[in-house]
């Protein structure tokens, strides 16, 4: 008896489940408002949409300063492109960010020298957190028959994700990192309320699935969150004693 019911309510169910979607119209599942804003592609991958903030067009820095005493940045710009300048340290944003897509492309040398983490080595720091190496880092490094740890790769988060490929192109040849990145968000008490995660194409190709960050990056000792708030991108003047890489074609678009 109990099952003639249920079999009853069964069949009763569909009916009217069926008898609901005859009467539906398309419009009930249309929404039309709010309407996505324009944004104007540029001409080329490379090229910034009308809604991103240009931080390097190869004229000048004027969108950067120096990461250790916020001193105008004394990196090299020549012939549109931006060169590490070691002897002046890491260089930063002026502006500081929350959630955002960030492209920008990069080169070694084409007589690159060194081995491991000492070929060309430098950084975006997604978040740059004061001086020194402090933030959370995308590794840039020569990626070609370079042998090194996978998490200190190019295209690994440093010391947290392994890239889930290696598309680097040889010395010499340009290389391009699209980033979406999302902050982490704290607590009123500075608890972790939701942590980091970032997206990654290198050269096009898939490298970081939303991988969601164990804390800041860190060369020694396990990664732990500490609260903080909006925060520049850096780009990092690794010590190395290899020939310094270059920049170009940077932009962000705040999300």
């Amino acid at each position: 008896m109990k099952s003639k019911i249920i079999l009853t309510a069964l069949i009763a169910g569909s009916f009217f489940m069926a008898n609901a979607q005859e009467k539906a119209k398309p419009e009930d599942t249309e929404v039309w408002d709010p309407i996505p804003k324009v944004v104007v592609p540029g001409k080329t991958f490379a090229d910034a949409p009308s809604d991103a903030i240009v931080l390097f067009d190869g004229k000048n820095l004027d969108e950067w300063v120096q990461a250790d005493d916020q001193s105008p940045a004394k990196w090299d710009v020549a012939h549109n492109i931006l060169t590490v300048n070691k002897q002046y340290g890491n260089i930063e944003t002026k502006h500081k960010f929350t959630n955002y897509q960030l492209h920008l492309e990069w080169r070694e040398p084409v007589d690159i020298a060194g081995t491991g983490q000492a070929r060309g080595n430098s950084g975006v720091f997604l978040a740059s957190l004061g001086k020194g190496d402090a933030g959370y880092e995308l590794q840039v490094l020569d990626p070609y028959n370079n042998k090194t740890y996978v998490n200190g790769m190019a295209g690994s988060i440093y010391k947290q994700a392994i890239p889930l490929a290696n598309p680097g192109r040889k010395p010499g040849e340009w290389q391009t990192y699209d980033i979406v990145w999302t902050a982490p968000v704290f607590n009123e008490d500075g608890s972790l309320k939701s942590p980091a995660r970032v997206t990654v194409f290198f050269n096009g190709v898939l490298v970081e699935n939303n991988f969601t960050l164990l804390g800041p990056t860190l060369y020694i000792g396990k990664p732990e969150y500490k609260a903080h708030g909006p925060s520049s991108i850096k780009l990092q003047a690794h010590g190395d004693k290899s020939i310094p890489i270059s920049y170009r074609n940077i932009w962000v678009r705040e999300l």
